[in-house]
């Protein structure tokens, strides 16, 4: 037998199972929110794993294919590597619940989420949030929960909560929403340059919502909750403390910790922990744990300088924003190129344009999202943190990053018809310390400015920190922490945007939640820093997106055909398409709705191509006139290609307006020739003239007649 339990949520039914499945799990709900179904497992080891001054939990959501009715692609017919919409929800997930372990808890701890179905009006990513929290509710891991997650859009100026799919269509927003009981923990957000006051607002409307579901997994915790087991403590005996506050006092720890160089504190840190394995030799035990030990001496140092006297490591003000440098055109040969420096974080952006065949095609289960126009792609070399490891590819965290700097940049990007380009920007960490996905976003508004995107506005992003006392109202709130701010204090709360309002949010904490009050102060100084980098450092170094595109960027010319002629202009095989290519060196992408791009680096090419597929498409009448190629001579005159199929003749006696002997004494096989259309007989024979005089008349041929002749082609 298995219980069941039943709310409505967002007018549409959520409900949970609990025993049905998966019971050897320590925890285990089966969530159906409408017709999506996901599996929530949660699993700890019996024993803490040794060795390690972290909790080692991870987070897992598996997109099935067969939950939207699909076979994976590809020759394996398995699902594959974890995609990038299965990254990015698992770290929403692990961000909220990951505070709310106990700190000294060692034991291996897996959050599983298998998407079974799918309905697209109910977010299999939001009924995988609930099922964790649920399933680690009611396990007998340790757990500080529940909390509970909502997603809220903004469609015609209305907020939504969990909007469908046809809602997510039309919203300015998508913010995800993550609580406890009394406060937000976690908050993720993309927008359409939503004002700060909206966007406060409906994150308090997803905390409220957040409430009613915490009561309902009250009544299955209840009911199914099994008792939280007993485990070994890891914490650091008090002692030890005692012991390392002889030999290092607290005002040597604030001379080695409060200092704005990265590379001097670690030193003297390096120092301190030689001093005191040392003097523990004899003591294993204590050694086993002194790392974390003298971490928790840091932060506890650093904690109190900036809480209680308002000191910050570096010496600046809680609001002050380190120092700013912005430059563009590093690299000669590539697109675009711009590096944003802040303090000691540097990252050097270049942006690529293509065309849109080249956009990225994603095989998931939202079937909405089936190409990625615009890629973002964040590096994070060992070097730029003074260290040596070999690179192993992107790992969660620079996924996540580019993520959210592809989230800040996606609304101010013009439409594809408007710049019918596939663009990706790469930015590449030169240094860090603190905050390089919010440089990230900096440089990549630079970077395509100057590559010649015509983006709306440009877009900044910043970073705040918090450190908390004991009460509600015992805070500070810091402006562009730093790593070591970042390491030792409570939040780092991410804002993207421009002049008009908030692109992209990403929230961190480590305690239990925010108030509403730090969350306002939050979202204000990080509007004024962020006003403050897009006037005094972007726009110096560019104000405006360039006129055109770089000298070696590609050139797209688009022109628009009768979709019944696509066949034309493909021909037998590809041979037609294949033959202007060749010819000209251009790309050429043709859509099913007849929109026709021409992609080169030579406009003149680009001309010529445009020139031979009009031609194509172009029903050849008299009075037109074309540049052909010289393909055939016979005694009596000259065969021009007009387009490709499509051979006319110039009699000999119309070669030039002089006696003509020989046809070879004018043209040969091979050269281009402008030639004027006299006559399509009946038989579809097309007779041309070379004469000077022919040519000419041209011009007395009314413009509406020739533009009515070539209706079909538009650019």
């Amino acid at each position: 037998m298995y219980k069941s339990f039943s709310m409505e949520l967002a007018g549409r039914t959520l409900t949970v199972e609990v025993g049905r499945v998966a019971k050897q799990a320590n925890g285990a709900a089966l969530m159906h929110y409408g017709d999506t179904v996901v599996l929530a497992t949660a699993t700890a080891s019996d024993k803490p794993r040794d060795g390690i001054d972290f909790f080692p939990l991870s987070v897992e959501y598996e997109e099935k294919l067969y939950a939207v009715g699909k076979i994976p692609g590809g020759f394996n017919k398995r699902e594959g590597k974890a995609s990038e919409n299965s990254i990015l929800t698992s770290r929403v997930i692990d961000r909220p619940m990951r505070p709310l372990f106990p700190k000294d808890y060692r034991n291996d701890v897996t959050l599983d989420n298998i998407v079974m179905s799918v309905d697209q009006d109910c977010s299999p990513e939001l009924t995988a949030m609930i099922g964790s929290a649920i399933a680690t509710s009611i396990s007998d891991i340790p757990f500080d929960g529940p909390c509970s997650s909502t997603q809220i859009g903004l469609v015609d100026g209305e907020l939504v909560i969990n909007p469908t799919q046809a809602q997510k269509q039309a919203s300015d927003m998508a913010l995800t929403v993550a609580s406890t009981r009394e406060k937000v923990i976690m908050i993720e957000a993309g927008a359409n340059e939503v004002p700060e006051d909206v966007m406060i607002q409906a994150i308090f409307k997803a905390h409220e919502v957040n409430q009613e579901i915490i009561k309902f997994i009250d009544t299955i915790v209840a009911e199914c909750g099994k008792t939280k087991h007993e485990y070994t403590s890891c914490a650091v005996p008090e002692e030890l403390f005692a012991a390392i506050k002889e030999i290092v006092t607290p005002e040597e720890m604030e001379v080695a910790v409060f200092t704005d160089e990265k590379q001097i504190r670690e030193e003297n840190i390096r120092n301190i922990t030689k001093k005191l394995e040392e003097a523990f030799a004899e003591k294993e035990e204590w050694l086993a744990v002194l790392g974390e030990a003298i971490y928790q001496y840091q932060k506890k140092t650093v904690r109190k300088m900036i809480l209680k006297d308002h000191k910050r490591p570096d010496g600046r003000a809680m609001n002050q924003i380190r120092h700013l440098a912005a430059e563009i055109d590093l690299l000669p040969r590539v697109h675009g190129s711009a590096m944003f420096t802040r303090g000691q974080t540097q990252i050097l952006n270049i942006c690529t344009l293509a065309p849109l065949s080249e956009s990225q095609r994603l095989d998931g289960i939202d079937d909405m999202e089936t190409s990625k126009r615009y890629m973002h792609h964040y590096n994070f070399p060992s070097f730029s943190v003074g260290e040596t490891r070999p690179s192993r590819g992107p790992g969660r965290r620079e996924i996540g990053h580019g993520a959210l700097a592809e989230r800040a940049l996606v609304p101010v990007l013009p439409s594809e018809v408007e710049f019918p380009y596939a663009i990706r920007t790469v930015s590449e960490t030169m240094e860090s310390n603190g905050s390089t996905s919010q440089a990230s976003i900096c440089s990549s508004s630079m970077s395509l400015m100057a590559a010649g995107v015509p983006i709306k506005s440009a877009v900044a992003g910043i970073s705040c920190g918090l450190v908390t006392g004991d009460t509600d109202d015992d805070y500070v709130v810091l402006t562009d922490i730093q790593g070591l701010e970042d390491f030792f204090g409570d939040m780092d709360f991410k804002v993207g945007g421009t002049h008009k309002g908030i692109t992209a949010i990403q929230m961190d904490i480590k305690i239990h939640g925010l108030t509403r009050p730090i969350i306002e102060e939050a979202i204000r100084t990080t509007r004024e820093a962020r006003l403050y980098i897009l006037d005094e450092v972007m726009a110096k170094a560019i104000a405006e997106p360039r006129k055109e595109v770089g000298k070696y960027a590609p050139k797209i010319d688009q022109i628009s055909i009768d979709p019944q002629k696509i066949g034309d202009v493909v021909g037998k095989q590809g041979k037609v398409i294949n033959k202007i290519i060749e010819e000209t060196g251009v790309k050429i992408d043709i859509s099913d709705d007849g929109s026709v791009s021409v992609c080169g680096t030579d406009q003149a090419m680009i001309d010529r191509a445009k020139q031979i597929i009009k031609s194509i498409v172009t029903d050849i009448e008299a009075g037109q006139i074309f540049t052909g190629k010289v393909v055939r001579i016979m005694n009596f005159g000259a065969f021009v290609e007009l387009a490709p199929n499509k051979d006319g003749m110039i009699h000999i006696s119309k070669l030039s307006d002089k006696r003509v002997a020989k046809v070879e004494d004018v043209v040969n096989i091979g050269d281009m020739v402008t030639v004027k259309v006299m006559e399509v007989d009946k038989m579809g024979r097309i007779n041309l003239s070379m004469k000077p005089g022919d040519l000419t008349a041209k011009a007395e041929e009314p413009k509406e007649a020739i533009e009515a002749k070539e209706e079909t082609v538009t650019e």
